[in-house]
């Protein structure tokens, strides 16, 4: 049986919910970006702005198992979105790499108005992103959102983080040690593009589990391998 969608509206609702409890009662993360955003009329117009054209992709499906596959490419998308920052954000990096990463993502000559404009984006893409788990855990109860959307992003922080751990390396020392890495982009990104079709093609099920999920569960014997990449995230004084 077809079940009627969410509308437009309902959505929307929920979604400014979402982020006025993250302000209030999310991890200190969530907390941090959801409070800025509130207090900042414009940068939260915007985001509302945003947002509304994103839910318009979603409500504009019939029924609800269209919904949530919309609901899924949203939430990848959004994803990707705020990768940059976060990268930012987790690496110690030169003054000469955190300008040449703005340069490899914007097209703005300025260094300083390009890091503006990626925190922003990274304020609306993390605020969209949240609310698109919300939506499907309170509206659409999709069991996708749970663990396999959490494996896709690990192995998209990894796949970026190596990415830009290639490109950004300055000396012969830090490109040796990155080499094997380089060597690993693309399994990397083959990867990502089969978790991709895998969790947009899953049917609609919440008790639907990606059997990858079941492997990987850790069971007492195994422990998660340490993030790749590491060879280049020594601490190094800004230049």
């Amino acid at each position: 049986m077809r079940i009627q969608g969410i509308s437009h509206s309902r959505l929307m609702e929920e979604s400014e919910l979402c982020v006025v409890e993250a302000a209030k009662f999310g991890t200190p993360a969530q907390m941090l970006v959801a409070s800025r955003l509130i207090s900042h009329p414009q940068t939260f117009q915007r985001w509302e702005a945003e947002h509304a054209q994103l839910m318009r992709g979603v409500s504009s499906h019939t029924y609800l198992h269209r919904q949530v596959v919309a609901l899924r490419s949203m939430a990848l998308t959004q994803l990707h979105r705020k990768a940059v920052f976060e990268y930012l954000q987790e690496r110690s990096l030169t003054l000469s790499q955190r300008r040449r990463l703005m340069t490899m993502f914007h097209s703005m000559q300025d260094y300083t108005s390009s890091l503006i404009a990626e925190h922003t984006n990274y304020l609306r893409g993390a605020s969209s992103y949240w609310c698109s788990h919300h939506l499907a855990r309170r509206l659409m109860k999709d069991g996708v959102f749970a663990e396999p959307l959490q494996l896709y992003e690990q192995r998209y922080t990894d796949y970026f983080r190596v990415f830009c751990d290639v490109e950004l390396a300055e000396t012969d020392q830090e490109k040796r040690a990155l080499e094997p890495m380089r060597a690993l982009q693309p399994l990397l990104k083959k990867q990502l593009v089969e978790a991709r079709r895998e969790i947009l093609s899953m049917a609609y099920s919440p008790e639907k589990v990606w059997r990858e999920v079941e492997i990987r569960r850790p069971t007492g014997d195994t422990a998660r391998l340490p993030a790749l990449g590491r060879a280049f995230q020594q601490e190094k004084p800004h230049r």
